[in-house]
């Protein structure tokens, strides 16, 4: 089983940004999907972004849109979520997710980081 490991999360006020980095213990299968959740104070879990691990398809949350971006670098075996324009509602723990669908349903993925703490102040 892959082991993923998120790291990059901090303490930011609105308006700046933070870079996340989820690193995979072995390369993803070509056709995994990469996606990031997050999870806020008394918030269930959501979806972020997604990309396929192949490239391209990127989709991300309607907010998070032009906020944030998702990439790759598959040499390395990281998925990146640059996050720009921060707010204090995206504060929330961070998560990294590897599955087999194109798909933002959690239930889906299969292998799951430990979580990285983003906290956004106003």
């Amino acid at each position: 089983q892959v082991q993923l490991v998120e790291s990059g999360g901090g303490s930011v006020q609105a308006g700046g940004s933070l870079k996340l980095s989820c690193a995979a213990s072995e390369r993803p299968y070509s056709r995994s999907v990469m996606a990031w959740f997050r999870q806020g104070p008394g918030k269930e879990r959501e979806f972020v972004a997604l990309t396929r691990w192949r490239g391209g398809s990127e989709f991300y949350a309607d907010s998070v849109k032009g906020r944030f971006t998702i990439s790759r670098d598959n040499p390395k075996n990281i998925v990146y979520l640059q996050m720009d324009s921060l707010k204090v509602e995206d504060t929330g723990v961070y998560y990294c997710a590897r599955g087999s669908q194109y798909t933002s349903d959690h239930l889906a993925y299969d292998a799951w980081g430990q979580g990285t703490q983003v906290t956004v102040a106003s």
